[in-house]
């Protein structure tokens, strides 16, 4: 897809990787950039910068997706591309979280999908255009230990994507699933280094939001479907998981082991 005069609407754009994507895409000529985000500051703050509109908004909710989608659209006329790209990685942990903990996973990281293609669906087929982004993770195609509900809603948020890619194939409309391996993100690099955080660590290098930004549009451009940054770490681990399963599951469990010793890898 060219960007150039599209209305571009970014949900977790205040910050890490969406923040990055809205500058990257501000060079593409856009009608539009609309940033959405718990946090208004950062949301003004990267709007300004890419001359776009803040809109603060907790997309865990359905309304809060509507609203953004009425705010966008009323500033800017119909939404052509929708990034979903707001997450949480708390809580950690197992079965031992509460109800509403992976309650709270569950609507950021696959309702909000749901929500938005609920409400722009309809009008992109009417047009024959438009895009759809699920931003997931590559724990969505392997297994982010120490991060249960994570791992699990992140899974959940591929079969999304990859089952409205199938349905609506032929159309017009456009469906990427993006997939992000560690990322230099408020995420990842505050003081909160869990064990499941040094196990990220372990198993992917680090790489700055641009970069990973700079990847996902283009592949956006080019119409990939699943769209990762680390693809040769990613590949490697899905085919050893697809292939070998035993030795793939050991191979996290050592990783595990390390983690929850407190081993932290050198900066690579």
């Amino acid at each position: 897809m060219d960007f150039d005069g599209r209305l571009i609407v970014i949900t977790g754009g205040g910050s890490g990787i969406g923040a990055a994507l809205a500058r990257r895409f501000a060079g593409e000529n856009p009608r539009g950039v609309v940033i959405a985000d718990k946090n208004l500051a950062d949301a003004k703050a990267v709007a300004a910068e890419v001359q776009g509109m803040a809109v603060q908004a907790d997309v865990g909710y359905e309304t809060e997706i509507l609203r953004v989608i009425a705010q966008a659209e009323s500033m800017y006329g119909p939404v052509d591309v929708w990034i979903s790209n707001a997450g949480t990685v708390h809580p950690q942990g197992g079965p031992e979280i509460g109800d509403m903990g992976w309650q709270r996973q569950w609507d950021m990281h696959v309702m909000s999908h749901v929500w938005a293609a609920r409400a722009l669906l309809p009008a992109m087929l009417d047009r024959e255009d438009g895009y759809l982004v699920n931003v997931a993770s590559c724990a969505g195609l392997l297994t982010s230990p120490g991060a249960m509900p994570y791992t699990v809603t992140k899974h959940a948020a591929v079969a999304l994507a990859e089952s409205l890619a199938v349905v609506h194939a032929n159309t017009g409309v456009r469906f990427s699933c993006v997939c992000p391996g560690v990322v230099d993100t408020p995420l990842m690099s505050n003081g909160d280094q869990t064990a499941a955080k040094r196990a990220a660590r372990i198993a992917s290098r680090m790489i700055p939001a641009w970069q990973a930004a700079d990847t996902i549009v283009r592949d956006l451009e080019a119409e990939r479907f699943l769209i990762l940054t680390h693809p040769d770490e990613t590949s490697a681990a899905a085919r050893l998981r697809a292939t070998d399963p035993d030795g793939y599951i050991a191979s996290v469990q050592d990783v595990w082991h390390a983690a929850s010793k407190g081993w932290v890898p050198a900066s690579r």
